[in-house]
C-alpha cells in the first residue's frame, strides 16, 4: 500500500482516538467500486472522488469516536460500505450534490 494512501491516512487519525480502524479487502474493493461508480454517473474526478467516499463512509465514527466505540476496533466491511452508499448510487441526482 502506498505511503500516501488514504486508508493509512484514515487509520492514523483513529490511532490518534486511541482506537484501530480496519478494512477487509472486500470493503476496499467495494469503495473503489462506489468511487468508480459515482465518477462514471457525475463528473468524473478520478481518484479524488475517494477522499469524499472514505470521508462519507467514516463521518459516523469521526465526530463521535471516543464516545461510540467501546471496543476502541473500527473495522469496514463491504456490508457497511454498501449500505452507506446504496441511496447515493441509486439516486443520480442526490450523488451529484453529496458526493
Amino acid at each position: 500500500m502506498p505511503r500516501a494512501a488514504l486508508i493509512k491516512q484514515y487509520q492514523a487519525l483513529v490511532e490518534s482516538d486511541g482506537a484501530t480502524l480496519s478494512f477487509n479487502d472486500d470493503a476496499i474493493a467495494e469503495i473503489a467500486r462506489v468511487a468508480f461508480k459515482v465518477n462514471e454517473t457525475t463528473e468524473n474526478i478520478g481518484a479524488r472522488r475517494l477522499h469524499t467516499i472514505m470521508s462519507r463512509l467514516l463521518d459516523e465514527y469521526m465526530f463521535d469516536l471516543p464516545d461510540i466505540v467501546k471496543s476502541k476496533k473500527i473495522r469496514i466491511t463491504k456490508k457497511k460500505v454498501t449500505e452507506t452508499f446504496k441511496n447515493y448510487i441509486e439516486d443520480q441526482d442526490l450523488s451529484r450534490y453529496i458526493l
